[in-house]
This record gives C-alpha cells, sequence and structure tokens, in this order.
C-alpha cells in the first residue's frame, strides 16, 4: 500500500486500479481522520452499513461499493465538504433503491430505518437522490433525467451528493467496458447541462473553487461522452 502522504495525492479512479477497495478505504480514514471522535463513529457506521447492503454487488469489474467510497470521498477531498450528514448520505446514497428489503421492507420503511439510525436529514437526504418506480410504457432515460432535474431542484445538499455520483459515472466511463459503455453515455449526456446550471446556483452549497473544478468535471465527461457515442466502432447501445 502507498504511504499516506501519496495516497492523498493519486485520482480516485487511480487508487481504484492500484490498490481496489483496501485503497478506498485507507484513503477514506484519510479523509475523515480530521473529524471529532463522534462524526468518525457515524461514518464508520455508515460505511459499514453500505459495505453490508452492497456485499455482493458489483459495477462491471470492481465491487460496487468502490463506487460508494469514491462519491463520499469526493464531496470531503474534492468539494471541502465537512457536512457529516451528506457524507453519510453520500455512502447510503443507492441503499433504498438498491436493498429496501434489507432496511426493512418497501422504500418508506427503508428510508424509515435509515432515519432511526442516523437522523431524517440523512433519511431526507438519500429520498431525494434515490429513483421512484418508473413508467413501463414510457423512456426509462428520459424518466430518470427528468426526476434528477426536479428533485434537485429543490435539494440544494443533494445536489453535492449528486453531482460527485453523476462525475463518478461520467468521468469513470472510460474505465467501464462492453455495452454498458454506450448504455451509460447515452443515458447521462443529456444531463451535463442540467448539472452545469445546477451547481452553478447561488443556493448550492459549495466554494467558488469547488463550483470550478466540478465544472471540469463535467466538461470532461461530456468530452467523453461525446468520444463514446460518436465512435462508430464502439460497443451497441443495447439498453
Amino acid at each position: 500500500m502507498a504511504s499516506p502522504a501519496y495516497l492523498t495525492t493519486m485520482p480516485l479512479h487511480a487508487i481504484t486500479e492500484v490498490y481496489g477497495e483496501d485503497g478506498l478505504r485507507k484513503r477514506f480514514a484519510l479523509e475523515v481522520a480530521r473529524f471529532p471522535a463522534p462524526d468518525r463513529e457515524r461514518l464508520d457506521e455508515a460505511l459499514a452499513l453500505a459495505a453490508q447492503l452492497h456485499r455482493d454487488d458489483r459495477r462491471v469489474r470492481e465491487p460496487y461499493l468502490n463506487h460508494l467510497l469514491r462519491v463520499a470521498i469526493r464531496i470531503m477531498s474534492h468539494y471541502g465538504v465537512d457536512d457529516v450528514d451528506v457524507i453519510v448520505a453520500a455512502l447510503l446514497h443507492d441503499a433504498v433503491e438498491d436493498h429496501p428489503d434489507e432496511l426493512g421492507g418497501d422504500t418508506e420503511a427503508a428510508l424509515a430505518e435509515l432515519s432511526r439510525r442516523f437522523n431524517p436529514r440523512v433519511a431526507g437526504l438519500v429520498r431525494a437522490v434515490t429513483n421512484p418506480e418508473y413508467d413501463p410504457e414510457r423512456d426509462r432515460h428520459e424518466q430518470y433525467r427528468a426526476h434528477v432535474a426536479a428533485s434537485l431542484d429543490r435539494h440544494p445538499w443533494a445536489r453535492v451528493i449528486k453531482v460527485s455520483d453523476f462525475t463518478d459515472n461520467g468521468v469513470g466511463v472510460i474505465h467501464t467496458t462492453g455495452p454498458k459503455m454506450r448504455s451509460s453515455a447515452t443515458k447521462y449526456r443529456p444531463l451535463v447541462p442540467v448539472f452545469r446550471d445546477l451547481v452553478s446556483r447561488p443556493d448550492t452549497p459549495l466554494s467558488g473553487n469547488a463550483k470550478s473544478h466540478i465544472m471540469d468535471q463535467l466538461d470532461l465527461a461530456e468530452t467523453r461522452f461525446a468520444a463514446i457515442l460518436d465512435d462508430p466502432g464502439s460497443a451497441p447501445d443495447v439498453s
């Protein structure tokens, strides 16, 4: 494993490629070391719950937990956010959508369990980034994009979680293989201008430097989406 000083200089996807989940866990621990003990305990509890719920989940070539760790680390390291509720919700942002049964049953029961374990604000943030049931008669990607725009319009702090999730998927699309690469580009590319607008709003609770960093990441994601979709030799979209 790299030294702490070296690990904190590495891009998150580079840590993933070289050191895997262990490296991301170590980077997470380095980020949360500055928090007081009660906050570290809450963050460790959230990470343990995320690891338990997503223990069998994978994203193409990696454990799903890697994605959740990158989303949370990015919020702390690149966005300068120390709000523990936001970081907890980032670690658990897919918990209700993917594993409601393990949290107590349906969506509402799962959110109630997060509220009990953490607090109502954490549950509210997770609710804001959880996809609803979609109409099977309508285009799923279009419904997803409409939900994201409407939900984040009302929840400034949820924007912080979702834009980290989005850039992890967008900038990280080159780490995806096979048909999933083109499917992801098709799904996410129309959201780039939506996130540019949301991030630039005065009520989005991030510093100017953080917003500038995110805009650069959105530009990079757009470039990669375009390259994938404009390449006739890329994998077909089978979504």
